[in-house]
């Protein structure tokens, strides 16, 4: 076990705020006014657990639209909305001005005879003007349907696309650029679909009697938005998401962080609106809020990364929502320049990771950052869902020592935890949760249990189980475990994170492999530390990691036999890895089966490492 990190530096804030003895476990966190823990659990005779949040859930509006107009009317010139203008330097939307230039759009769309039974698609990317299509379309009952850009610009055979427009018919569809777009659009069905650049000629009509009669019979139940599954057990799936959804999801997410309604969130963020993280939980937290987003074009990419810290040394946030990947980029330039990293944690109030753990190794050298600069730890929060569930399930809000800690369910939400392969899969009911797929009958119905519960097919563990309200842990998903050819079920999740863990700082992702043969073996994709060392050093290293994870985990389904370095990073045009960065390590090993064949020869050549038996 590694010794706990030692700070010597001065605190900004001083008054005793730094333990005597330099234990940096031992320093307070920042103060955060959250709700208190509530839980109710219930145990039954079948091994299944149900747990639900004691809190009752908070009231929430019909529509997303009305947190715009509350918004436009207390603050209508406080900054909704800002993009990078390279001329300008930012263009910025206020919220007295989103609502207007909405308002108009969505008459404009009335006009030209939209409306609930086709969907308006944007295939662009983050940007003012997809906001405001897509708050124009939502509140007067259009479907706003967001596809991944990556299925147009990256792909080659559009496959996806194709599908997607095929199954959904859109009316309208927006580009952010009709030359670049030109292959994609030219591949696909789209004959009784308008097309336009961003949001062309839409902003120019004057709202009247059609608009209010139609934004009126919005409810609760109208469809805001169709968002794709990231297809990774197959090809993408509609979710029909509903204004309940979304208003229920986000209205739970304030009510256990209240502190958010004493001061306006401002964030710098680049999570894709065509995946839910981004387009539901970040967007509508800013503004349920009434906060400023500052949309990102950086990606946690060579390359375009530097584009997020030139965005962040412009802007200060008081919230930060990432995955690992990002923090794991973000921490060298933070340790490298003091200013920055002052500038950046000054006003910070909490700093959340989703889609993995957080590696303890950067856990720690995060703390020391914002110790070093607030005087205080930042409280880590964490949480899970699914683009099922609108997303968020569960949810820490609490400053937990446990990396990994997804939480308790939020307010309005039930979890059971059935046993299901060794493991107990999570499943979820609420006013968060999707009624069925879009034209998919198939899929709709096998998505629930006989209870009417969703299954993520993600498998939690009680950090505690004599305290429930500790919180839960990621523990694999239920389709990604294999059997070795001793029949031994592999964990594949869990030893996952484990081995990542084991070889920090110099690895980034793993694909598990393993599936009927003997033992398991990894495909390792390196962090940029990892990348900076000669192949032959890196080696060693790896193998002495991996030597000392395996001296604590002896058993064939824990312990690593082989690894191999992957030359280039998992593929987004292959769908090894999706918009948020996050592997399908389903595709990985489909993709690089000679590879994977490589680790398993009887004489494996140098570049293998191989651990002694």
């Amino acid at each position: 076990m590694s010794p706990r990190p030692m700070i010597t530096a001065a605190s900004p804030e001083g008054n005793g705020t730094v333990a005597q003895d330099g234990d940096i476990k031992k320093v307070p966190f920042l103060e955060l006014k959250v709700t208190e823990r509530s839980l109710v659990v219930d145990r039954r005779p079948d091994g299944s657990i149900l747990m639900r949040s004691g809190l009752a859930p908070a009231p929430y509006p019909d529509q997303l639209s009305e947190y715009l107009r509350k918004w436009a009317k207390e603050a209508p010139d406080r900054i909704f909305l800002a993009e990078r203008d390279e001329a300008d330097g930012w263009r910025e939307l206020t919220y007295g001005q989103a609502r207007r230039r909405a308002d108009r759009v969505s008459q404009a769309l009335l006009d030209r005879g939209h409306g609930a039974d086709r969907p308006v698609a944007s295939l662009g990317a983050n940007g003012i003007d997809v906001a405001l299509l897509k708050l124009a379309c939502m509140q007067v009952g259009i479907p706003f349907m967001p596809i991944s850009p990556s299925y147009s610009l990256i792909s080659e055979d559009f496959d996806r696309l194709k599908y997607i427009f095929e199954l959904t018919r859109p009316s309208l569809i927006s580009v952010p650029d009709g030359t670049l777009f030109a292959k994609a659009l030219g591949a696909v069905e789209f004959a009784k679909a308008e097309v336009i650049e961003g949001l062309g000629d839409l902003a120019a009509a004057e709202p009247g009697a059609a608009f209010r009669a139609a934004y009126d019979r919005v409810s609760p139940d109208s469809v805001a938005k169709i968002l794709f599954t990231s297809g990774s057990t197959g090809r993408p799936k509609g979710v029909p998401t509903t204004q309940r959804m979304l208003c229920a999801n986000i209205e739970a997410t304030a009510q256990i962080l209240p502190f958010l309604n004493e001061r306006p969130p401002i964030m710098v963020d680049w999570m894709p609106w065509n995946h839910v993280a981004g387009g539901n939980v970040d967007f509508n937290l800013i503004l349920r809020c009434g906060g400023t987003l500052y949309i990102d074009e950086g990606r946690p990419q060579p390359g375009r990364f530097e584009k997020t810290i030139l965005n962040l040394r412009e802007v200060q946030p008081t919230v930060f929502i990432s995955i690992p990947l990002v923090y794991d980029m973000l921490v060298p330039y933070l340790e490298g320049d003091e200013e920055f990293c002052a500038h950046m944690l000054e006003k910070m109030e909490f700093l959340f990771y989703a889609a993995a753990p957080l590696p303890s190794s950067l856990w720690d050298r995060l703390e020391v950052l914002s110790v070093k600069a607030r005087g205080r730890r930042l409280p880590f929060f964490s949480s899970l869902g699914s683009t099922e569930t609108a997303p968020s399930s569960i949810f820490c809000n609490w400053p937990s020592q446990v990396s990994g800690n997804l939480g308790l369910p939020l307010p309005g939400v039930e979890i059971k935890l059935a046993p299901t392969a060794g493991k107990l899969e999570l499943r979820v009911k609420g006013p968060n949760v999707l009624t069925g797929y879009y034209k998919n009958e198939e899929a709709s119905l096998a998505a629930f249990d006989e209870e009417g519960f969703y299954c993520m097919g993600d498998a939690l563990r009680l950090i505690d189980d004599d305290r429930p309200e500790e919180g839960l842990l990621f523990d694999g998903r239920i389709s990604e475990n294999f059997k070795l050819m001793s029949g031994t079920w592999v964990q594949t999740g869990t030893l996952r994170t484990d081995a990542i863990t084991a070889m920090a700082p110099y690895v980034q992702d793993a694909a598990v492999a393993g599936d009927g043969r003997k033992e398991v073996a990894l495909l390792v994709f390196l962090s940029q530390a990892g990348c900076e060392i000669a192949a032959g050093a890196l080696r060693e290293r790896l193998r002495g990691c991996l030597a000392t994870h395996n001296e604590m985990n002896r058993g064939s389904s824990r312990r690593i036999a082989r690894a191999l370095v992957m030359d280039l990073p998992p593929s987004a045009s292959a769908g090894e890895i999706n918009d948020k960065g996050y592997l399908n390590q389903r595709a990985v090993l489909d993709n690089h089966a000679g590879l994977v064949e490589r680790l398993y020869r009887d004489e494996p050549d140098e570049e293998v490492i191989e651990l002694d038996p």
